[in-house]
């Protein structure tokens, strides 16, 4: 196995391994079995949501893989369509009987979802659920500025954590910023963009022959030094090693730079704008 990854910790106390597993699309068997090859390839950080459909197998991926709950650290999101407080409260213990666990790491808001406008609701249903044990950690997901500012002003508690896209196209370097100021952990769905249009970059291809390294790897890397937390999805155990070996080597300022200077403004992967992206 792997070293241990490294942890973070949060702005509640709680603490988090700054590199996880994406899960989505894994589902049934070869999912349970592609969960748990990551889990005993070193990841102990594993990203699900109740939309993935697959909370069952991210269970009998845990299961399978023989490691103890309790070295674990299980996220999943709550979808927009169950933004309303009891209907939060009914999900996240739905989550809970789907994956056969007894408490969730780090339960958090999929989508804001603002022209719903439940969105406060919802965040309180996390923080009720919270207090009773059910999760240990609370975040949102996908939430500007504005939407972070209004759940803490209404309700008095900041989220411990952002999942927002973020890649070399699109590093969110002003949302970043906000997170910074508020003591909120960023982390990045979607790190490695789309991998042919990561693989075939020439600037990040080059700073990987510099180190003997993936495209990936360095691609990870980057995300480790700007402060974020990335959750990659592969199913290749030879992968899933790959992507949580990236703490022997480090990226320069002028690699860093390099990397930023891929950044564009209208870099999201699908134009999910998060002030209008609905997903129920």
């Amino acid at each position: 196995m792997e070293k241990a990854i490294p942890e973070v910790t949060l702005n509640d106390g709680t603490t988090l391994p700054v590199t996880g597993l994406g899960t989505y699309g894994l589902w049934g068997n070869a999912g349970a079995n592609a969960i748990s090859s990551g889990i005993n390839a070193g990841y102990r950080l594993i990203d699900t949501a109740y939309n993935y459909e697959n909370e069952g197998a991210v269970g009998e991926g845990i299961k399978r893989s023989g490691i103890s709950r309790e070295e674990l650290w299980i996220t999943s999101k709550l979808p927009g369509r169950y933004h309303t407080y009891e209907k939060a409260l009914v999900a996240i213990q739905e989550s809970l009987y789907r994956s056969k666990l007894d408490y969730l790491d780090l339960y958090i808001i999929h989508w804001p979802l603002p022209r719903q406008d439940h969105y406060v609701e919802a965040w309180q249903a996390l923080i009720d659920a919270k207090k009773w044990g059910l999760v240990r950690s609370i975040g949102v997901s996908n939430f500007l500025p504005e939407h972070l500012e209004r759940i803490i002003q209404e309700t008095g508690v900041t989220p411990s954590l952002n999942q927002v896209e973020l890649h070399p196209f699109f590093n969110q370097e002003e949302q970043r910023k906000v997170h910074e100021e508020r003591g909120i952990q960023t982390q990045s769905w979607s790190p490695l963009a789309k991998s042919a249009d990561i693989l075939s970059n020439e600037t990040i291809g080059k700073i990987a022959e510099n180190h003997n390294k993936t495209i990936a790897q360095v691609v990870l890397r980057w995300h480790h030094q700007i402060g974020s937390v990335s959750i990659p999805r592969s199913t290749s155990p030879q992968r899933q090693r790959e992507n949580i070996n990236i703490f022997d080597f480090a990226l320069s300022e002028t690699e860093m730079s390099a990397i930023a200077g891929l950044s564009q403004p209208d870099g999201r992967l699908n134009n999910m704008d998060p002030a209008t992206h609905e997903e129920f």
